[in-house]
């Protein structure tokens, strides 16, 4: 058994790589038999949950205070001395395990990842991914250096963006057409990169004897229960059900606002989302402090499930939430894990709006799949497919959402629940764009490679999924839609996950409507396998098809739409 490790916050933080090598050096020894695997995987994982939380309360850290330099000392002291050494000494575990030919009981799905990382790993594309990681580091410069000028001060693209939900529509236009011409001002510097990426990811997919870089992310990606030909079949699926969906809601709003037509400054994103809601509309404001939202957050989860219910408050008890919106705090929401503890933490920016209710939801969600997890033995079947990952926290998201009354009256309850509904309708169509743009870069990466037909095709997939928003003299701002989604540049192949959880957990949703306690329980249920069995296991178990084709998505998008009709009677 491993002795000394760090059994406190304080000393686990404090810890270096000549305290931690030896315990590497031990497992690596150790002789490996059908007798030792057990106590050997217990002891590895108890090493990589040490360093794992070690990792997560060090990045936590920098981002409750972006101002800590000392935070950010350790971060960068990690990043250096530790982080690299422990992923070679990791890897060096991994090669013994599979070398042994054991095959421990529960280790079945983690097995299968190993091997198929080990057969992607060439030495020659450290150099490569590393070239990668610097070209990711670049697009980041070309947008964050993005600011304007608007009615006196410098702003960034992202504080503009706030014009387009509110009710002056030549203000909102105005504003839009100022982003457009900055974002078009960086063109040629978006497209030399681009070419680079696809040279780079050219070569990896090469050196790993993949026939081409589509090859390479799925293996990378783990994608084992799924092909490129069924991510055909639901962008088909979609564009056959959920684009005539879509397209109704556009219609419906544009009547609200009284348009012609419906332009991308209609649009709270001022691209393809929710539509601006009209002037006499009132703002939700579901709380005025972070008491009141923990307060109803609370009483939602435990109406949805006392165990839930429970966990939340057992966060909330033990320190482990920051939710409010503060200086020096770092943007954006998420849920990391303390791994050693099995506890999770949950990260938000509240300052008052529907938006801060539903990220709380949400991230809560990812949380409770990591109380569930925590009987679990060992650490590699903690890694969850993104694919259900998400329908954890989209499925809480809706699983909570018929208690919204606990923030608001019935009206505002329902008017955040039909716009929660509409989003995701309109997010589908949105995610096939840009997962067959990619699709179609890397089946064709000669034309790929170039930006004029990369521009093309993305306006032709535009058309084809989004005709509900009028671009008419606006050609050149949408044909270059690809510019401006960062995963296709930064994380290739990596969206239609969400596409595919937000079905699944839709279905859950329609589960609960006919019987709460058994669609939670099944939900939970799913939750505690982690990483133990396929995807499509972990869907059955929650009560949900696995799915791609129409039929299936027909039956959300029609349950959708039948809640959202009874909702627009209660306003």
């Amino acid at each position: 058994m491993l002795k000394s490790l760090p059994s406190t916050p304080e000393a686990l933080i404090a810890w270096t790589w000549p305290e931690i090598e030896p315990h590497y050096h031990d497992l690596a020894s150790r002789p490996l038999t059908a007798s030792s695997v057990e106590e050997w995987l217990t002891d590895w994982t108890r090493l990589g949950e040490k360093l794992e939380e070690m990792y997560a309360r060090l990045a936590l850290a920098t981002s409750v205070n972006t101002a800590d330099k000392e935070a950010d000392a350790r971060m960068n002291a990690f990043l250096d001395g530790i982080f690299p050494n422990a992923m070679a000494a990791e890897q060096k575990l991994k090669e013994k395990l599979l070398a042994s030919g054991l095959e421990p009981k529960g280790f079945e799905i983690p097995l299968r990842n190993m091997r198929a990382e080990a057969d992607l790993f060439r030495e020659a594309n450290l150099p490569l991914l590393a070239e990668q990681q610097k070209l990711g580091i670049e697009y980041d410069k070309i947008f964050g250096a993005q600011t304007v000028e608007w009615e006196g001060e410098e702003v960034t693209l992202t504080k503009l963006g706030l014009v387009f939900q509110q009710p002056d529509r030549a203000r909102r236009e105005k504003a839009w057409r100022i982003k457009a011409e900055r974002q078009l001002a960086d063109r040629a510097a978006v497209n030399d990169l681009w070419v680079k990426f696809m040279d780079v990811r050219a070569r990896i997919a090469r050196n790993a004897g993949k026939p081409s870089y589509r090859e390479y992310a799925w293996q990378q990606r783990l994608r084992f229960d799924y092909t490129p030909e069924d991510c055909k079949a639901f962008a088909a699926a979609i564009e056959q059900v959920v684009v005539p969906a879509a397209t109704r809601i556009y219609a419906k709003r544009k009547q609200a606002l009284g348009l012609d037509s419906l332009r991308p400054w209609d649009l709270t994103d001022g691209w393809y989302g929710h539509p601006t809601p009209p002037a006499d509309a009132p703002v939700l404001k579901p709380f005025t402090s972070i008491e009141e939202l923990v307060r109803g957050a609370s009483a939602i989860f435990h109406k949805v499930d006392p165990v839930l219910g429970g966990y939340f408050d057992a966060m909330v008890a033990e320190g482990l939430t920051d939710l409010e919106n503060r200086k020096n705090k770092a943007p954006g929401a998420f849920c990391t894990a303390f791994t050693s503890l099995r506890k999770p933490f949950i990260f938000v920016n509240a300052v008052g709006t529907h938006s801060d209710v539903m990220t709380t939801l949400h991230e809560s969600g990812h949380a409770f799949h990591v109380f569930e997890t925590a009987r679990l033995p060992y650490l590699q079947q903690l890694t969850v497919p993104m694919e259900f990952a998400e329908v954890a926290s989209m499925g809480m998201e809706l699983l909570a959402s018929p208690y919204l009354t606990e923030f608001y009256t019935e009206a505002d309850a329902a008017r955040a629940r039909i716009e929660h509904l509409e989003r995701n309708v309109l997010f589908w169509p949105f995610m096939a764009v840009v997962d067959s743009f990619q699709q179609w870069v890397y089946e064709n990466p000669k034309q790929g490679a170039d930006p004029a037909a990369c521009d093309a095709k993305w306006g032709e997939l535009w058309d084809r999924f989004i005709p509900g928003v009028d671009y008419s003299g606006l050609e050149e701002v949408k044909n270059t839609g690809w510019h401006r989604k960062l995963h296709i540049h930064q994380i290739p192949f990596y969206y239609v996950e969400y596409g595919l959880a937000q079905l699944g957990a839709v279905q859950i949703f329609g589960n609960a409507r006919r019987d709460q306690k058994q669609a939670v329980a099944d939900y939970r249920k799913a939750l505690a396998l982690g990483g133990t069995v396929p995807l499509p296991e972990l869907f059955q178990t929650a009560g949900a098809k696995f799915a791609f084709d129409a039929a299936t998505l027909k039956k959300a998008v029609d349950l959708m739409e039948a809640v959202v009709a009874g909702l627009e009677e209660k306003i």
